[in-house]
């Protein structure tokens, strides 16, 4: 059985997705990108600050399923340039300190409303 997960502490879905789903042991997030919870606009500055936002956003989404960072298995992380991975990884580091979850890191041409980072991810309860 499938259960959709709905928070205010992060932003709304732009689009027919939900913010993340739980089935059985797990949670499966949508992408994050760095928009505010309750403007949804998007957190200007490098992708450090945005970056934060994202983990953040992550993080709200979790709590409402009942998980927190220290459960989470996997990440994706999606970046739209190269030099962008290093200032990613020192903010990403400060969220997963112990055990860190498996990762993949893809560079894409865009992400939406101009994003520098998106980031998705996968918790068991």
């Amino acid at each position: 059985m499938k259960k959709i997960i709905k928070t205010s502490q992060a932003p709304e879905a732009i689009g027919p997705y939900s913010q993340a789903v739980s089935t059985g042991d797990f949670v499966f997030t949508a992408g994050q990108i760095a928009l505010r919870p309750g403007t949804n606009e998007m957190t200007e500055g490098d992708v450090a600050k945005q970056t934060k936002q994202v983990l953040e956003n992550l993080k709200a989404v979790l709590e409402a399923a009942g998980a927190d960072m220290s459960m989470v298995v996997k990440t994706t992380v999606y970046l739209t340039a190269p030099e962008h991975f290093a200032p990613m990884n020192q903010v990403y580091q400060h969220y997963f300190i112990k055990e860190p979850p498996a990762r993949v890191a893809v560079f894409v041409k865009s992400l939406p409303k101009g994003a520098l980072v998106e980031i998705d991810a996968i918790a068991r309860l």
